[in-house]
């Protein structure tokens, strides 16, 4: 269905990972559906047990372009849930978000107007981190420090938030570098725009679209501090092994989180030289 704006929603599938969501994909399909009719909903659960799946499986008997996807609970993991999402797209481009409201509904327009005008990959750039933990922003910016490093080194398009869980694309793009290289993702990682990033082609054209950063209307974040050790897993042979030896040496959170700057800081000099 084509918007005021232009854009014709029906050639988008909206992908929303879910894991215990049963609080907020009620009110993020509705609201979806009100501001992008004619587009497809995707939810992809990774083994809910509140009651989320249920509540998806209810509103499908009256809600026209809603898919629900049960993934193995054996194979738990936010990047693999976006993946699995995504291969299953039959529409010509996709958007990826949360379901906890921090990726406002209204912001996916934006994303969908510039996929729709050409962009290969139109990124969600949140401004303000407000809503995260004092450890959440010191982690978030030396993750996308090292991530931005990494892609630089190889010459692959980049963005100023490589930590964005909000994005669009085109879809045969998507499921290309998938097909090709989602061996080499970091399934059980949480920060899948940057593993697409590390193998996009490098003249495609990356756009970033700032938006506020939001509160989560219900329920409780699946991230923990564990994901500045999945960053690194996700920057080659030398991150692995500098992951393997910040988990082996620093157990606690605060020494991590430090640590892990410090690693930052030591591998993306080493990169420079290097590159």
């Amino acid at each position: 269905m084509m918007a005021a704006g232009g854009v014709d929603h029906s050639i988008f599938t909206i992908v929303i990972p879910t894991y215990n969501e049963v609080g907020n994909v009620g009110n993020m399909v509705r609201e979806l559906s009100l501001l992008y009719p004619g587009a497809r909903i995707t939810i992809v659960d990774d083994g809910s047990k509140d009651g989320t799946v249920e509540a998806v499986q209810s509103m499908q008997r009256s809600q026209l372009g809603l898919d629900l996807i049960q993934r193995d609970p054996s194979d738990r993991g936010l990047t693999a849930s976006v993946m699995d999402g995504i291969m299953t797209v039959g529409t010509e481009c996709f958007v990826v978000m949360d379901c906890d409201f921090q990726h406002p509904p209204k912001h996916v327009g934006a994303l969908m107007a510039l996929v729709a005008d050409g962009t290969d990959l139109a990124i969600g750039v949140r401004e303000g981190m407000g809503p995260l933990s004092f450890g959440r922003r010191i982690a978030s910016s030396g993750a996308n420090k090292l991530a931005s490093v990494y892609l630089w080194s190889r010459r692959r398009p980049s963005s100023r938030d490589l930590m964005s869980g909000f994005f669009a694309g085109r879809t045969s793009l998507a499921k290309e570098i998938i097909a090709s290289h989602g061996k080499d993702f970091e399934k059980r990682g949480f920060k899948v725009l940057f593993d697409l990033l590390k193998f996009m082609p490098r003249d495609a054209k990356v756009v970033d679209s700032p938006y506020k950063f939001g509160d989560r209307a219900s329920g409780a974040s699946k991230l923990s501090s564990d994901i500045v050790l999945t960053v690194l897993r996700q920057c080659g042979l030398g991150g692995k092994v500098a992951s393997g030896a910040l988990h082996f040496f620093l157990i606690n959170k605060a020494g991590r989180a430090v640590g892990f700057v410090i690693l930052a800081a030591i591998f993306a000099i080493v990169i420079s030289f290097a590159a």
